[in-house]
């Protein structure tokens, strides 16, 4: 026989096979499972669309001792494992300085959180208004004024509340949170973001991560520092080992908070130790500051602050105006920015590196963020780098004139840029003497502001854990089917195909075998 005829033969054989009762029934049973196969597919995908069980909204306010941000949040209302799978959908800087520098005049502070909340309210929807929470969380530049002036400290709180109280929103209170919390809660945030407690599996469900180790926060503000990490020996007895639950999980974290470390309340320290070591009183030099630049700073600037006050003159006058010249020394400016750590209180302890803080060794990769990256960011580097190009691209900086620097930082402000060379070398410090990095595990510390679209600030962290207190809203409808189930009825259905499939083409082969061997009969049976 030629190919056509062969084939049209074994055509014939399946068509006339497949009009018997066993092909039958295997054919009703390929097209049931292909079309209950698609079905429940569609039927899974559609339904997580319609059944989401919506969002709700969360407000936190940051509120810095240089500046207060406002952080929208959005979670679905079915959380997972009793902590909310929060991301952050806006970020507002509120025009002005810190809560703190109100205390004079706590009234006057309400006015420049307009702009921001009526941007908030834009954005989530009006009929969830009522029922967003607003949290405000005062960070070290609130802790250093209730320790200096409580009763001011509680007058800029009342004055928050009072605001709050005519917004449509659900206001949960102003509180000052503590330096261990602020630290944790940046740990919590970074992990978060980069995906070191959930992930999604192929079925769009969240799942723990498989041996996905944790990173260390490194937090930089204006008024304080925070570092915090799982150490090698998490059973270790350390003070400052706190430990947290999230989704299921309980985390060992170390975590400490140095205040008057921050960048800020720092750089005040050292003017008011160049006041104090200048022959003169009108005119000093700040070797950390760009050559040729010059300003003029008020005693209460860089001597009122309660991290100052050991550093204060006998003969101290609030308003007297001192001329600070920038001498563009990286050398000396070094040299000075040591003097702001107390590395002799350890008196050679192990595990403490200054301040008389224990602190376990360093482990693992860390994110620095915050103050850290701004910094770095000012120094034309990225990411994590070298500690050799950190050496580098810090002495290229600081050697630069005023005038170079306007040109380098065009769009910074001049408070900031003046002061980036103290800040890289404060950075240096206190990552290689403070937290005892080196060489070897400096290229371990990330720089970065944000992980996606969300900033790493100790914010999320907060709104991570005040959903706990928040409870997960019904099902509208029953939810598709569980993922196991999901997957089982695929694969059963998958293989029932198959199977008929297979059986129709044994069937086929079957029946066109059959009829050669009679053909083959015929031919030789004798006439």
């Amino acid at each position: 026989l030629n190919p056509f005829t062969f084939l049209m033969c074994f055509h014939f054989c399946c068509l006339r096979m497949l009009t018997r009762t066993p092909s039958v029934v295997a054919q009703v049973f390929l097209l049931l499972s292909i079309a209950l196969v698609i079905a429940i597919a569609v039927i899974q995908i559609n339904q997580q669309q319609i059944l989401s069980p919506g969002l709700k909204y969360g407000i936190v306010l940051d509120a810095g001792s240089s500046r207060t941000t406002v952080y929208v949040y959005e979670w679905p209302a079915e959380k997972e494992n009793d902590t909310g799978v929060v991301s952050q959908t806006f970020k507002c800087n509120v025009k002005g300085p810190g809560i703190s520098s109100y205390e004079s005049n706590p009234g006057a502070l309400a006015k420049p959180f307009d702009d921001c909340l009526n941007k908030v309210k834009e954005r989530i929807p009006v009929h969830l208004h009522k029922n967003t929470s607003v949290y405000l969380g005062a960070t070290a530049g609130m802790r250093l004024l209730r320790l200096q002036n409580e009763t001011a400290a509680n007058e800029v709180l009342a004055s928050i509340q009072n605001y709050f109280r005519a917004q449509p929103f659900e206001f949960r209170g102003a509180q000052i949170i503590t330096g261990p919390e602020e630290g944790i809660y940046g740990w919590i945030t970074a992990n978060y973001l980069m995906g070191n407690f959930l992930e999604r599996n192929l079925w769009r469900t969240w799942v723990r991560p498989y041996r996905k180790e944790t990173v260390g926060a490194l937090d930089l503000g204006g008024a304080s520092t925070q570092i915090s990490f799982i150490p090698e020996d998490s059973q270790e007895n350390f003070t400052s080992t706190l430990q947290v639950k999230l989704y299921g999980y309980n985390y060992n974290v170390y975590t400490h908070s140095f205040q008057c470390y921050g960048r800020d309340e720092a750089e005040k320290r050292l003017l008011a130790l160049l006041f104090q070591k200048s022959n003169t009183i009108s005119n000093v030099d700040n070797p950390c500051y760009p050559k040729d630049y010059n300003t003029a700073l008020t005693m209460k600037y860089f001597s009122g602050s309660l991290c100052t006050q050991s550093l204060r003159p006998a003969n101290y006058y609030p308003n007297q105006l001192v001329n600070f010249h920038g001498t563009g020394d990286p050398d000396l400016c070094q040299e000075m920015v040591s003097l702001l750590f107390n590395f002799t209180a350890c008196r050679d302890r192990e595990y403490c590196p200054f301040s008389g803080i224990n602190q376990p060794k360093v482990k693992g990769n860390f994110v620095a963020f915050s103050g850290f990256y701004y910094t770095i960011n000012a120094l034309n580097l990225s990411g994590h780098f070298s500690l050799d190009d950190f050496n580098s691209s810090m002495w290229l900086f600081c050697s630069q004139t005023w005038t170079q620097l306007q040109f380098m930082l065009p769009k910074v402000e001049e408070i900031y840029a003046r002061s980036y060379c103290f800040s890289a070398n404060f950075i240096y410090y206190l990552l290689l003497h403070g937290y005892n990095f080196d060489a070897e595990t400096w290229p371990q510390i990330h720089f970065q502001k944000e992980v996606g679209n969300s900033s790493i600030a100790w914010s999320l962290g907060y709104m991570l854990s005040l959903t706990n207190m928040i409870p997960a809203e019904g099902k509208l409808i029953q939810l598709p089917l569980k993922p196991s189930l999901f997957a089982g009825l695929l694969v059963f259905l998958t293989a029932t195909a198959l199977l008929c499939l297979l059986f129709l083409v044994y069937l086929c082969i079957g029946s066109h075998n059959q009829k050669n061997i009679s053909h083959v009969e015929h031919v030789f049976i004798p006439e």
